[in-house]
């Protein structure tokens, strides 16, 4: 996992079981280490920035300790010389909005200890899963208990299948089993290129306002399902988890 990268990534949603629908979107996401997170020069740091706030609770001095303060919550900590690498949109032009973080845990032996998935929803809500090594190959799964789309009860279980990224880069979110039938199927593939400063700007540039651009797609393609006649399901109240508070 060479850090910082950037991956040209390309995201395709299939909705199924019900009313289908399938969607695809084209932007780029940063691979970091939380313990070295990339600064750019002063003039092109609008268009990218790591900030604490972006993560967990929002209320620790550094994306790490929102990571440490949510594992520990669950009983769980990563033993010293321990390194976490993030895989999310950076803050572009002052605004960042990450449907889906991953963070991969490894020891200083180099074992992977633990994946945190970090999702976010339109309302400003945000949660995370703790999904353990398992996750890279996909095996298992864990119920779904946050609300993310209007079309989805909080009901069913997801199956993700997390591989830490290398040149390429291959994820998978399955979600089944809700009382409604309706499945999803999200991915994300894409190759790295290198994070410097030609890199950015020749990201910035094939996807102006990336982080903005995702949050109206979202939008976008929420409009066309509701034009559809997908029902819209209610929002339950939403109580942030021990360590997202």
């Amino acid at each position: 996992m060479v850090t910082p990268s950037l991956y040209e990534a390309d995201i395709r949603h299939v909705r199924s079981g019900g009313p289908s629908y399938g969607l695809r979107h084209r932007t780029y996401l940063w691979l970091v280490d939380l313990d070295e997170l990339p600064v750019l020069p002063r003039p092109l740091r609008v268009l990218a920035r790591f900030d604490a706030r972006d993560h967990f609770g929002g209320g620790r001095d550094s994306i790490r300790a929102g990571l440490d303060s949510f594992l520990a919550a669950r009983g769980v900590s990563l033993p010293p010389g321990s390194t976490v690498r993030m895989l999310a949109h950076a803050r572009v032009f002052g605004y960042v909005f990450n449907p889906l973080s991953v963070y991969w845990c490894h020891g200083p032996d180099g074992a992977l200890h633990q994946v945190v998935a970090e999702v976010h929803n339109t309302y400003g809500e945000r949660h995370c899963y703790l999904l353990g090594p398992e996750a890279v190959e996909g095996t298992g799964g864990v119920p779904k208990e946050f609300y993310v789309s209007p079309f989805l009860d909080v009901d069913g279980a997801y199956r993700m299948r997390l591989p830490a990224p290398d040149g390429r880069l291959s994820l998978m979110v399955q979600l089944a089993g809700g009382a409604d039938g309706a499945r999803l199927t999200a991915t994300v593939r894409g190759v790295r290129r290198p994070a410097g400063v030609r890199g950015v700007l020749r990201a910035a540039v094939r996807h102006p306002w990336s982080t903005a651009a995702v949050a109206v797609g979202i939008r976008f393609h929420g409009i066309r399902l509701w034009l559809r006649g997908v029902p819209v399901r209610p929002r339950p109240r939403h109580v942030p988890q021990e360590g997202v508070k």
